[in-house]
């Protein structure tokens, strides 16, 4: 028979970690919409795409940096953490091929 035991922890998920998580979201869906709204219009340049990439970027060092902050700290879980890291670094990777893109192409 199965015993029922069950594990009571003091971990949480702290506030740092969801925030970089959300940021990250955000970043990665505005970079990808400005995509397809670029790519809609054919290319055109349009000076408010560019500001939504340099607030994207904004956003993306941001949530860096909270997502190695809610890491270090002890006792809390780390997804979140992960999740954020992942997803900001991902927004800069974008931003990246964007500038290589406009740069070189």
């Amino acid at each position: 028979m199965r015993s029922r035991s069950y594990m009571f922890t003091n971990k949480r998920h702290n506030e740092f970690s969801i925030m970089s998580s959300v940021l990250g979201v955000i970043s990665v869906i505005s970079l990808v919409l400005v995509i397809w709204f670029s790519y809609r219009t054919g290319g055109a340049p349009n000076a408010r795409y560019g500001a939504v990439c340099v607030l994207a970027l904004v956003f993306a060092v941001t949530g860096i940096i909270l997502g190695v902050a809610g890491r270090m700290q002890r006792d809390a879980f780390y997804f979140f953490s992960y999740l954020g890291i992942t997803l900001n670094v991902i927004a800069l990777f974008i931003i990246s091929g964007i500038l290589y893109a406009g740069a070189y192409l």
